[in-house]
């Protein structure tokens, strides 16, 4: 077997230009080309293969892995469509080399995201039965009442399932904290608005081992220290079969 050889989407992964999952879906629809060709799922390739996406043309997988922690404001879109999304977070940060958000945090929430140009640590991190914690301050349109914080805790039925059991605190008359290992679509937002209440705001105040510290709108690099806790902590995680 040639160990040179790489699955498509692990080679776009490791070249910090998407995840794999995104990857797996640029090949579905056509936009990556293999020396002028269209791939198949699962095509491997190797040193010498012209690699394009959307005709541009990719470099080698990138060794100098950046990994930062921004405070995202209202407004900004967890998206790196730069052309059809103008406020898309990648041209808000500006930063000098390509990276892309693991996961996402809705356009009218706000806090910390994480960014990176390493694909692997993405899929580990948004794997859900890895369980990793994001917790997050919640406002909502009214008064908290009844037993609300205990039905939000123990689950609730959306988007077709019951979301897992969590840690919520009401630390306000209309404000909670929340610990959710999920990730489901405006998770929350849905959570709420089963027991009748909107959410006024919604800030993410942590990641795993990350706290939110820098100002809206800045953002930081990871400590090597958060970055060792953080490959501790998806270690673990199943590898995958394009490996």
């Amino acid at each position: 077997m040639d160990t040179q050889l790489k699955r498509i989407n692990k080679f776009l992964s490791e070249a910090g230009y998407c995840s794999r999952r995104n990857a797996d879906k640029l090949i579905e629809e056509g936009a990556v080309t293999i020396n002028g060709k269209i791939p198949e799922m699962g095509t491997k390739v190797g040193p010498d293969d012209e690699v394009r996406v959307k005709g541009e043309l990719i470099t080698e997988p990138n060794s100098n892995f950046v990994y930062l922690a921004f405070n995202k404001p209202r407004g900004i879109v967890c998206t790196t469509d730069t052309r059809r999304e103008k406020d898309n977070i990648i041209d808000y940060i500006n930063y000098p080399e390509r990276i892309f958000p693991i996961g996402r945090l809705d356009k009218y929430s706000e806090g910390l995201i994480l960014l990176t140009n390493d694909g692997d640590i993405v899929n580990k991190i948004l794997r859900a039965r890895n369980n990793h914690e994001k917790e997050y301050i919640v406002h909502l349109n009214k008064p908290i009442k009844g037993d609300f914080i205990q039905k939000m805790g123990d689950g609730v039925p959306i988007l077709d399932t019951v979301t897992k059991k969590c840690f919520v605190e009401q630390i306000g008359k209309s404000s909670f904290k929340i610990i959710l290992t999920q990730g489901l679509n405006r998770q929350i937002r849905r959570m709420c608005e089963y027991f009748d209440y909107k959410v006024a705001g919604l800030k993410r105040i942590r990641i795993m081992n990350v706290k939110l510290d820098t100002e809206k709108g800045k953002w930081r690099h990871l400590t090597p220290n958060e970055l060792k806790e953080i490959q501790e902590l998806v270690s673990h995680s199943d590898k995958t079969h394009d490996s």
